[in-house]
């Protein structure tokens, strides 16, 4: 067996069963997710330790990260539709053309997003809230332009990701996340801190060390920006190691230099593909924004409750999440192999398991739900009025979610087939069309309350579910978007893992 045939960690999951290939896609993806959850967990605690301007801070931050870093994804997932149906269509050449490809073009939206980011991130930050000359704008100011200044690398891991994903490995990338994270964990308290009466010396009982370091040093940490180096160190380190890989081979794919340089053809492709899920993610971050703000007019404490089964939301999401990723390449490939019956079965089959989890969860979640809450907030006062509230989105909304992780799996397929625009506008109806209007309408015309934004949850999710899987079996969205007369080159070198008979 050859070096690469070792190597390779695709999956393969266009012959034989399709369950075990697909949890085996998704799986790492679930993995790779709460890894991310990691990330932002530690930026939050450390920096937490700062001070109220600098939890602030991050959060104006993330709120002009998170649309960049919703744009920049929605572009790489045209590489995974691409090389997921050349590689199910046996193109091996063209996948490896079309890493190069995204590689390139994704990294000129990169570099031009780091300039613009760079000079207007304290105008962007005034949008979203931060006032100008106060502590939490300067902070935020100082945070997200080192964001800006390392956006190269945070896009290079998500275009080794895409890609890998794409080609059937969710594996390697979920290792590097898993290094990323704990590098960043680790030196997380030391850049944001310092080194003089840093609690991380004290939990492990070395405080002379620390002390002994700041003799030395006199390093006193970047404060909130700290934060931000370490998260473009980790990133850094993560993205190298991921650049390395690709164009060593060894996850299969092996683009040449000779295809980093764009081809109008392909970049063509790539746009089409790319820019709707980038325009949706886009519009999905400012429409939650808008919600949070409708949410606002029922008082801080709707706000509080929401943001916590928001996090709850956001935890329960993952694996549907994982597994809509998973069935993006399954569905890919199988297109590209002309199996659409097969890719059909996919998202029955990835829609089953999901709706069996979400009943499980809700089992345990619905009884509990008051508890459930109150474990994140301290139940004296006013709060357990927030706890009420709380506990009633997990009572309304909760069974809806089993309709919202059916419509993720369709929507994954569309993806996977490369009907990205059909994907765009369901996924914008379940907000636009559906949630907003009536949470609004609820809240502020019919004076239900906050439970009226609820029950406007549950009925988008629902209402979303059966749109799209009426758009579904009508069939139209399974189409190639390979070339059938591209050389089909079967590739000794590349080998895939299958998994059991499960």
């Amino acid at each position: 067996m050859s070096k690469s045939k070792e190597t390779d960690r695709s999956v393969n999951v266009t012959d034989g069963k399709l369950a075990g290939p697909l949890v085996l896609l998704s799986a790492p993806i679930v993995g790779s997710q709460l890894l991310q959850v990691a990330y932002n967990l530690a930026d939050t605690y450390w920096v937490g330790r700062l001070g109220e301007d600098a939890v602030a801070a991050l959060s104006y931050s993330w709120a002009i990260v998170f649309l960049m870093v919703s744009v920049g994804g929605g572009l790489t997932v045209a590489g995974t539709v691409l090389i997921s149906q050349n590689k199910g269509a046996n193109n091996l050449t063209q996948s490896h053309h079309v890493a190069g490809q995204t590689l390139s073009f994704v990294t000129l939206i990169a570099a031009a997003f780091a300039v613009i980011g760079y000079i207007g991130s304290p105008y962007l930050l005034s949008l979203v809230g931060a006032t100008p000359g106060t502590d939490p704008h300067t902070l935020a100011t100082q945070y997200t332009r080192i964001i800006f200044i390392g956006v190269l690398f945070m896009f290079w891991f998500f275009i080794f990701d895409a890609l890998s994903r794409g080609w059937g490995d969710t594996r390697t990338p979920l290792y590097l996340m898993a290094v990323s994270a704990l590098i960043n964990v680790v030196i997380d308290p030391f850049l944001i801190l310092g080194f003089a009466d840093n609690p991380v010396f004290g939990w492990v009982g070395m405080e002379s060390l620390g002390e002994t370091l700041f003799a030395a040093t006199g390093f006193e940490g970047y404060g909130v920006a700290g934060a931000a180096v370490a998260t473009v160190i980790s990133r850094g380190l993560a993205a190298t190691a991921g650049l390395y890989i690709l164009f060593s081979g060894r996850v299969g794919l092996k683009p040449q230099l000779s295809d980093l340089i764009l081809q109008r053809e392909t970049v063509a492709k790539i746009v089409e593909i790319g820019v709707p899920i980038a325009t949706e993610q886009g519009f999905r971050s400012l429409g939650i924004a808008l919600l949070t703000a409708i949410i606002a007019i029922a008082g801080d404490q709707a706000v509080a409750a929401y943001g916590i089964v928001n996090r709850l939301s956001s935890l329960m999401f993952l694996p549907a999440l994982g597994l809509a990723r998973g069935t993006e390449t399954v569905v890919g490939q199988n297109i590209g192999a002309n199996q659409f019956d097969r890719a059909k079965r996919a998202v029955y089959l990835s829609s089953g398991i999901i709706v069996g989890v979400f009943i499980l969860v809700l089992a345990v979640a619905i009884p509990y739900a008051e508890a459930i809450v109150a474990f994140f907030i301290e139940t004296t006062g006013e709060s357990t009025d927030v706890v009420t509230i709380g506990a009633a989105y997990i009572m309304i909304a909760g069974p809806a979610y089993i309709f919202l992780g059916v419509f993720q799996m369709l929507l994954g397929g569309f993806r996977g087939a490369g009907s990205t625009r059909a994907a765009m506008l369901f996924s914008l109806q379940e907000l636009w069309l559906f949630r907003l209007p009536i949470a609004y309408a609820a809240l502020v015309w019919f004076d239900v309350g906050i439970v009226g934004v609820w029950y406007a949850v549950a009925i988008s999710y629902i209402a979303s579910a059966i749109t799209t899987a009426l758009w579904f079996f009508r069939g139209t969205w399974m189409k190639r978007v390979v070339d059938d007369d591209s050389p089909k080159d079967p590739d000794p070198a590349v080998g895939t893992q299958t998994a059991g008979d499960d």
